[in-house]
């Protein structure tokens, strides 16, 4: 591959290897749902990480290798690998929702993402117990299961159904999102708490939820929802409004129409700290 432009066929060949990677992995997740697992905490924090993770995680790495050799690779569990002056980076969560899987909550997902010098150009996120496939390529949409996707239309906040997350030192951290969270829920039609910042990204894009917010996420947590909502017509900044970078520390997605208000919401919590 050149290090300029990428030909509509090189796209389409790395489209094909994310969703195979992310279904091999999907597949990996609901046989350890089954038979069982042993889990492990990172340090001494909330954070966990289990024997799936590790699988999923060895298989769609394997599975990029075989196709990209030369490819870098960013993942939850291993960290950047490879060559770091490729201008092509897989972003793979190989178990989002960990905590979600270890109870056996049926919420959770493989995520991956493909970064092209420096934009978000493909993302897939497979959700292995609904066998629901999302996927956004860059210019050409976004889709589930193969059929194109949208964000919804609801027009103002107090008819908005809205999620959110929490990160790992929500016990110790000053700013844990609790005051945010308490002012959206008197403001929205509704919450709600998926345990996984991937799915929340997605349903924003399929229209299931409108709008949500989340700060002290990871590159692997947002660089496959980055696309796909974008390309089903959300929008994705940081909480002052400005374009989102997957390296950044804050983000608010929606379906446009209820952006500003959130961002308004936002900035009265954090003036108030």
């Amino acid at each position: 591959m050149t290090t300029t432009t990428l030909t509509q066929h090189e796209i389409h060949t790395i489209l094909e290897v994310a969703i195979l990677a992310a279904r091999q992995g999907g597949a990996i997740l609901l046989d350890y749902a089954q038979k069982g697992f042993e889990i492990h905490r990172k340090g001494q924090s909330i954070n966990l990480v289990t024997e799936a993770d590790l699988h999923s995680e060895k298989t769609v790495i394997h599975t990029i290798h075989q196709a990209f050799p030369d490819h870098q690779i960013l993942s939850e569990e291993q960290g950047l690998q490879d060559i770091p002056t490729h201008p092509i980076k897989w972003i793979v969560d190989p178990l989002d929702g960990t905590t979600n899987f270890t109870h056996g909550f049926p919420m959770y997902n493989v995520s991956i993402g493909v970064e092209y010098q420096g934009t978000c150009l493909i993302g897939v996120v497979y959700d292995p117990t609904r066998d629901e496939l999302f996927v956004g390529q860059q210019g050409k949409g976004a889709t589930l299961n193969g059929t194109p996707i949208h964000v919804s239309l609801t027009p103002k906040l107090n008819e908005a159904l809205l999620t959110t997350g929490f990160a790992y030192d929500v016990h110790t951290a000053k700013d844990n999102n609790l005051k945010e969270f308490c002012a959206f829920t008197v403001r929205a039609r509704g919450m709600r708490r998926t345990g996984t910042a991937a799915i929340d990204l997605c349903y924003i894009a399929a229209g299931r939820l409108d709008g949500f917010w989340e700060l002290q996420l990871n590159p692997w947590d947002t660089a496959a929802g980055k696309v796909i909502v974008e390309e089903a017509g959300g929008k994705i900044t940081n909480y002052a409004g400005e374009p989102y970078s997957i390296y950044g520390h804050t983000l608010i997605a929606s379906n446009g129409l209820i952006h500003q208000e959130m961002i308004d919401v936002l900035k009265s919590c954090r003036e108030e700290q």
